[in-house]
């Protein structure tokens, strides 16, 4: 299986969880051919999302191949921990990852968190589109299963999102400063700017679009907040710290007058958020990296891990098993610019990768 394959034809699926990103995760599949069975323990909520079609059926099914959990993240451990004792797949869509990783502890649960969301509630929001062009984290250890790992990433590929793997401890500490700290600035801003229309009724009727897309985060349901902020505590009160002291560093700097400082941070800021990457597409120079590894759990997540470090996006993976031994060869697909890069870093962790080009 490769994460190239389109089509879930026959292949049984299921997702717990039926607000808006699990509806989405089900209309995505059911998309692609995959028969969905859908539980919530909100009845009202899976029947909604069987009647959105998001499911196919509510219940369990102990024929699934993969089950996405996709309730908040309090709950995922106990949930993930229960569906294992089956013999399916499991992962989550949790934006905290090293808390719940460490809970599961099972071969065949692989962590991951998709970097989607909608200003839209419930299933009624739910988009079999929602994932596509998007960030789609994994994050396998060393215990992960080669083939679960594979396959969670093949089927999220499907989707059209983009699979990006990093170590649970660093997936938190980087989604801190992208993702949790912008979500508190923005809800602690909107509620200024509420407190301030209190007294000058016409605040808000001025909000213009600077401030429309600043605070546009903070409509979002604010249930799974308190969950985040307490299993990445650590990870956030350390971004609130230095945020905090960067913006006393503008305090100082407004009430002094200091243009140039100013500037100098604005246009720092300007260059970087000009520089953010846009969404990937498939490049046309392709190679395959051909890695020879032995037959243990957590080897194609060290290689694609390796690769998110060095900054190497993968189009596609694939595991060859050997026929005789406890060997095999993982097979990437990256852009040809990038086999040198990856070639280098495969080579300084003991690995002897061969390249050749797909053009």
């Amino acid at each position: 299986m490769t994460s190239a394959e389109p089509s879930g034809a026959g292949r049984r699926a299921a997702v717990v969880g039926t607000g808006l990103i699990g509806g989405s995760i089900g209309l995505a599949l059911r998309a692609r051919g995959w028969h969905v069975t859908g539980r919530d323990d909100d009845r009202a909520r899976a029947a909604a999302a069987l009647e959105r079609g998001a499911v196919d059926a509510l219940g369990d099914d102990v024929d699934a191949e993969v089950t996405f959990v996709a309730t908040p993240v309090g709950a995922v451990p106990a949930v993930a921990r229960r569906l294992l004792t089956g013999a399916g797949v499991v992962t989550d869509v949790g934006s905290v990852k090293a808390p719940v990783v460490g809970a599961v502890d099972h071969e065949r649960f692989v962590g991951g968190h998709p970097m989607a969301g909608s200003e839209q509630e419930g299933v009624a929001g739910a988009d079999a589109a929602l994932f596509s062009g998007a960030v789609w984290v994994l994050t396998p250890v060393a215990g992960t299963a080669a083939a679960a790992h594979s396959l969670v990433r093949s089927v999220v590929s499907s989707f059209g999102a983009e699979v990006v793997e990093l170590p649970p401890e660093r997936h938190d500490a980087l989604v801190a400063v992208v993702s949790h700290v912008p979500h508190l600035t923005a809800a602690t801003l909107m509620g200024l700017a509420a407190e301030r229309a209190e007294e000058h009724g016409a605040l808000l009727r001025l909000a213009a679009g600077g401030f429309r897309d600043m605070t546009r985060v903070a409509a979002g349901h604010p249930g799974i907040w308190p969950d985040i902020c307490t299993d990445n505590r650590d990870a956030i009160v350390e971004v609130l710290a230095r945020l905090e002291a960067s913006l006393a560093q503008v305090r100082q700097q407004v009430a002094a007058g200091d243009r140039n400082g100013l500037l100098a941070g604005l246009e720092r800021a300007r260059l970087a958020r000009l520089n953010l990457p846009g969404r990937v597409t498939v490049a046309d120079d392709l190679a395959e990296v051909r890695v020879p590894v032995p037959d243990r759990p957590g080897v194609l997540a060290e290689i694609t891990t390796l690769a998110t470090e060095l900054g190497v996006n993968i189009y596609d993976v694939e595991i060859a098993h050997s026929s005789e031994g406890e060997a095999g060869v993982v097979i990437v697909v990256v852009q040809a610019a990038m086999v040198e890069r990856l070639h280098g870093g495969l080579v300084g962790r003991g690995y002897r990768p061969s390249a050749r080009s797909l053009a």
